[in-house]
């Protein structure tokens, strides 16, 4: 089952610290958000697998959108 990582606040992706592949767990740090010159982490709700990053370094973000996408067991 694929599950979505959406931001969190407005602002510019500042990067995302996560690779296609990779292992996550819930609570683990996989984006940055620039808003207001302030770095917010985005943080995973789930446990899974990285399977596609749809946020680059300086995308424009609104609240809800999707950046970055995990296959978890479910």
């Amino acid at each position: 089952m694929e599950k979505n990582i959406n931001a969190i606040l407005p602002g510019l992706c500042a990067r995302v610290v996560v690779e296609v592949g990779d292992n996550v767990t819930k609570g683990q740090e996989v984006a940055v958000i620039n808003c207001m010159k302030t770095e917010y982490s985005v943080a995973s709700e789930y446990n899974g697998v990285v399977k596609e990053i749809l946020s680059k370094e300086w995308d424009e973000l609104q609240v809800g959108d999707a950046m970055v996408v995990l296959e978890v067991e479910g």
